[in-house]
């Protein structure tokens, strides 16, 4: 089961609920990153939410220059493994969405081990073996066209959804992530798959209702926004929360049943030619000063002492008191199996063409 956000101290929360103040990079850590004075990172994050952090980490390390390369999900994850295989490590940090992707390249020991000193402010599911930690909650959510959807008649459960697809309305105008296209994407569809118990008649009304697939969110934002599409479901709901600021037609919506949520993760790679640098941008990262300036760019924080933005307890009472956090542990990694992918796959595809 997943852990369920209810109360400021629940159970899933306790662990943030008695942190004490914040541990500093130790003066030694600090010394040999400056020394190096440069830090390569691998992100599937968009440059707008990351710049604030940057900026930050720039203002308080202005030794350290930071090369940022956005690369999304699929490619952060095949380039480590083919630097590695060639021995030209060239990334020192890496940042993804594709949390199971993560846990694979630490289980095949492609990443380093670092055990923060920022772990006492982070839930008991939001870090994996002192290699893998969990740098946000993202709610995964829909998104609608307001002036071809009244609020009123949007779905608000998976049993609504699917009943929608069977709408006039939702012939050909309904989006969702192509799990063969996308890691995060693969990671949403089949969480949903183990999560709910409608998820193959959810996908063969999408199929029979002429949906389409995309590989980012921005692609499904636009087709929205334009009216092409009423609707795009289970796609990143943080990404919409900044997008809704600036489109006047544009709403954004979460499951009253359940509202699944994941993590943005770091970890320090293996082998990286700067690994102090790395590891001081990880402790940065998942301090409230990184958390703060994340936060404030639309990425939900993991902490509770956040306040510029959402922190794991305010974004909870907005999707309705039902988050459900992915957890960081060993069942990543169970759809990393090339058959149980494949497996999948061939279902989707022939559930989407029935």
């Amino acid at each position: 089961m997943l852990p369920v956000v209810r109360g400021v101290c629940s159970a899933s929360l306790i662990m943030l609920c008695s942190f004490g103040p914040a541990w500093a990079a130790s003066d030694e850590l600090v010394a040999a990153a400056k020394k190096e004075g440069v830090v390569s990172i691998y992100s599937a994050t968009d440059m707008s939410q990351a710049q604030t952090l940057l900026d930050a980490f720039k203002r308080k390390y202005p030794e350290i220059r930071v090369d940022y390369n956005d690369l999304g999900t699929n490619g952060v994850y095949n380039r480590v493994i083919s630097e590695a295989a060639a021995k030209q490590v060239g990334g020192d940090f890496l940042w993804t969405s594709a949390m199971d992707q993560t846990v694979k390249l630490a289980q095949d020991g492609y990443l380093a081990t670092y055990k923060s000193p920022e772990i006492p402010a982070l839930p008991s599911w939001a870090h994996y073996n002192d290699t893998v930690y969990a740098t946000t909650i993202e709610p995964i959510g829909m998104i609608y066209n307001k002036t071809l959807l009244p609020e009123n008649e949007v779905p608000k459960t998976r049993a609504d959804l699917i009943a929608f697809m069977k709408s006039d309305k939702a012939k050909g105008r309904v989006g969702t992530f192509d799990p063969e296209k996308s890691g995060v994407g693969f990671m949403i569809q089949t969480n949903d798959m183990k999560q709910t118990g409608n998820y193959w008649d959810l996908v063969a009304e999408f199929g029979a209702a002429g949906g389409k697939t995309y590989s980012a969110s921005g692609a499904m934002r636009e087709t929205v926004v334009s009216g092409e599409n009423i609707l795009s479901f289970n796609l990143i709901g943080s990404y919409a929360f900044d997008w809704v600021k600036d489109s006047p037609n544009l709403g954004v919506a979460f499951g009253t049943d359940y509202t699944p949520a994941f993590s943005r993760v770091a970890a320090v790679i293996k082998n990286a030619p700067h690994p102090n640098a790395g590891q001081l941008f990880l402790d940065f990262l998942l301090s409230k000063e990184g958390q703060d300036a994340i936060a404030a760019k639309g990425l939900p924080s993991l902490r509770t002492d956040v306040t510029d933005g959402f922190n794991i307890n305010t974004l909870n009472e907005r999707v309705g008191g039902n988050l459900k956090p992915i957890p960081l542990d060993q069942s990543r990694l169970e759809f990393m199996d090339p058959m149980k992918r494949m497996d999948f796959l061939k279902k989707w595809r022939a559930s989407i063409k029935s």
